[in-house]
């Protein structure tokens, strides 16, 4: 059975619901088994066992999360040139835009040649002030039903060995 591993940091809820519609959305796909995993657990182990992959991150500072930073210098060299050719896809919870953090997750990818098999999905929450970057985040439905679409594309296209 195929594994598809999603890797996520949310300190306000925004990215974790997106993770979690993504997750919900690739456990539709039965022949795969769907691995959602708080990036501070989530270990080399993790990454080479699996056959694709999501990256889910808050945008803090135009950048990714620290945490999910931390699980990328964790397991970067450990996996290097292990996990070649795998697929590969990130979201990204933003507050104003979200492309620098997708930049970056996509050039960590690279190093791993990993292969980029969506376009980052990007949800931006508009906060703009400290209390409402701060603030609990509720994310939309039709948010959520894009991240448990591609969640189901991914888990499809590795059960069908299309990736």
């Amino acid at each position: 059975m195929r594994t598809l591993l999603i890797v996520y940091h949310s300190q306000t809820g925004g990215t974790r619901q997106m993770a979690e519609a993504a997750a919900e959305g690739a456990r539709q796909e039965g022949g795969v088994n769907v691995r959602l995993l708080h990036a501070s657990q989530a270990c080399p182990d993790d990454v080479r066992a699996a056959d694709g992959y999501l990256f889910a991150t808050p945008e803090n500072l135009a950048a990714i999360s620290g945490q999910l930073k931390d699980f990328f210098d964790r397991c970067y060299h450990p996996v290097l040139d292990r996990i070649n050719g795998r697929p590969y896809a990130s979201l990204i919870c933003a507050g104003s835009d979200g492309h620098n953090a997708a930049r970056q997750i996509e050039r960590i990818a690279t190093g791993w040649r990993l292969k980029a098999v969506a376009e980052p999905l990007i949800v931006c929450t508009h906060a703009q002030t400290t209390e409402a970057i701060l603030a609990p985040k509720h994310i939309g439905e039709d948010d959520l039903v894009a991240c448990q679409a591609l969640g189901e594309s991914m888990a499809t296209g590795l059960a069908l060995g299309v990736f």
